[in-house]
């Protein structure tokens, strides 16, 4: 019979060391009350999870390889952004750990439309008075002419409609400036993509040489965004500029003051180029065909060193491995475990995989996805699939006091989840805090130091408590939905209206990605 939760805790306790018991009890308001302390299902008869869960619990907050393995993923190979030399680097990398970790390896090949990488960006300011400003090219930006953009610089505020108009025939020719709130939540992050193919558009119908945005972030910190899903070059210059020197622009152009700039982006862009997902697994004893999928991105922007995004959930993937694996149990199905390249560059990687593993998907019962830095995890975002929660919730009651039982049911673009979504897999893909992520995303100060290991090593717990349970249930976790399904799907959580705003309408319309039947 199964452990009631307080008897299960203190057989987790005893197992782990002092320094790494597990964190305090929280209340879940979400809990149904007086309901069993399961694990992977509620038939008792029917599984491993009982024994495998103490096990993968104890190895993960115990002594590893995890933060060594994440030192030298962000201090060695460094920032790693897809199609450079460090990427290849840190493919390399994530063979070594998992053959270390003692899981079968290999990586799958495909190819990306474009490689890309900054020049020395630079924007001289000629008129009223010439002070430095600091700035990056936005990823994936195309290069200005060799002897850069000299024009005048029209604010366009938030680069609304009525901004635009208010803008007017300025806008032909010159440099546009749009404003930014600070960034302080998720939602704000959200907000600060979801407007920019908006702004865009306007900027290209209006005629306008190119865009500077003013950084979301204090102190003059830069960050790298990338605002073209596709993996395909931009439509026109882009630039993030330091939110203070923004300012000091507007100041002058508040005043009445002309202001004109030489804007010199040398961005070096090259042709198709082959990379690599790296992927391990360790196969199901019953059903080796069906698959539970764990994945992370390996690539990161390169201003930093990637650890909060997304280093630390990249050497989670290869500790969830260890973890499990050193358990000794086969669970039901098999667990694959991997890491996607090209995440940022609108989820090249994960599109590939699951476009090679097309004829497959039937045979994929859910795919679990990390991707949001070290902050607590609060439990899964479902997808728009809630008639997986009762499973999932039931999983998770062994670490029901951790807190991380309680779930949403959003659907979001963003991360390597979609593809997997958008063909009808189950998907779950983890909810946190916000913790140091926001201040830090995509930034030159997203290093190791961020990272939290004690936190990161609670998240593997949790991720192989969460595939484990998954792979080892008698019954599969929910059904892969036809394409009907998931069109409502769409309709039901806006997740149609994100892929309209983004450009991935007509790739789902035309069959490109997705289920077809």
């Amino acid at each position: 019979m199964f452990l009631r939760r307080s008897l299960l805790l203190c057989l987790l306790a005893s197992l782990l060391p002092a320094a790494a018991q597990i964190p305090p009890a929280k209340p879940d308001p979400l809990a149904p009350r007086n309901a069993p302390a399961a694990g992977c299902s509620a038939d008792p008869a029917a599984s491993l999870c009982e024994e495998a869960n103490p096990k993968i619990i104890a190895s993960a907050l115990g002594a590893s390889p995890l933060e060594d393995n994440l030192r030298r993923l962000t201090d060695e190979v460094g920032g790693r952004m897809t199609g450079s030399a460090a990427m290849a680097r840190a493919v390399a990398w994530g063979v070594a750990a998992f053959r270390q970790a003692g899981d079968d390896v290999h990586t799958e090949k495909y190819t990306i439309p474009i490689t890309w990488s900054e020049g020395a960006t630079r924007l001289d300011v000629l008129a009223p008075v010439p002070f430095p400003v600091r700035l990056v090219s936005v990823g994936w930006s195309p290069a200005t002419p060799a002897e850069g953009i000299t024009a005048d610089v029209v604010d366009v505020g938030e680069g609304g409609e009525a901004d635009f108009a208010a803008a007017g025939a300025s806008a032909k020719g010159a440099v546009l400036l749009v404003h930014s709130e600070l960034l302080r939540t998720w939602e704000d992050l959200f907000n600060e993509y979801q407007r920019a193919p908006g702004t865009i558009d306007r900027a290209v119908r209006s005629g306008a040489a190119a865009i500077l945005w003013m950084s979301t972030r204090e102190r003059g910190l830069l960050y790298r965004h990338q605002n073209s899903l596709t993996g395909e070059l931009d439509r026109l210059p882009q630039a993030i500029v330091a939110r203070e020197d923004t300012q000091r622009l507007v100041r002058f152009l508040a005043a009445g003051q002309k202001v004109r700039v030489r804007l010199t982006m040398p961005n070096r862009v090259g042709g198709p180029a082959e990379q690599e997902n790296v992927v391990a697994e360790i196969r199901g004893r019953e059903k080796p065909d069906e698959v539970v999928l764990l994945g992370a991105h390996l690539d990161s922007w390169e201003l930093g060193t990637g650890a909060l995004d997304n280093g630390c959930n990249a050497a989670l993937v290869v500790e969830a491995a260890r973890v499990i694996s050193a358990t000794g149990l086969r669970p039901r199905r098999t667990i694959r475990f991997v890491l996607f390249t090209g995440e940022e560059q609108g989820t090249l990687g994960s599109w590939a995989y699951a476009r090679a593993h097309r004829n497959e998907m039937d045979r994929f019962v859910a795919a679990v996805v990390f991707d949001e830095g070290i902050g607590r995890v609060t439990g899964y975002s479902l997808g728009g699939r809630r008639d997986i929660e009762a499973g999932v919730r039931d999983i998770l009651k062994p670490v029901e006091a951790w807190g991380a039982n309680r779930h949403t049911p959003d659907a979001f673009i963003g991360t390597d989840n979609f593809d997997f979504l958008i063909e009808g897999v189950p998907t779950l893909v983890a909810n946190q805090e916000e913790a140091n992520y926001i201040a830090n995303y995509h930034a030159s100060s997203d290093t190791f130091d961020k990272v939290d290991i004690r936190e990161l090593k609670l998240h593997v717990a949790l991720a192989g408590v969460t595939v484990f349970g998954i792979a080892e249930r008698p019954t599969r976790l929910g059904k892969r939905q036809t394409r009907a399904e998931v069109e409502a799907l769409m309709k039901e959580t806006g997740l149609d209206q994100q892929m309209k705003t983004f450009g991935l309408w007509p790739m789902w319309k035309q069959g490109q990605r997705g289920v077809t039947r």
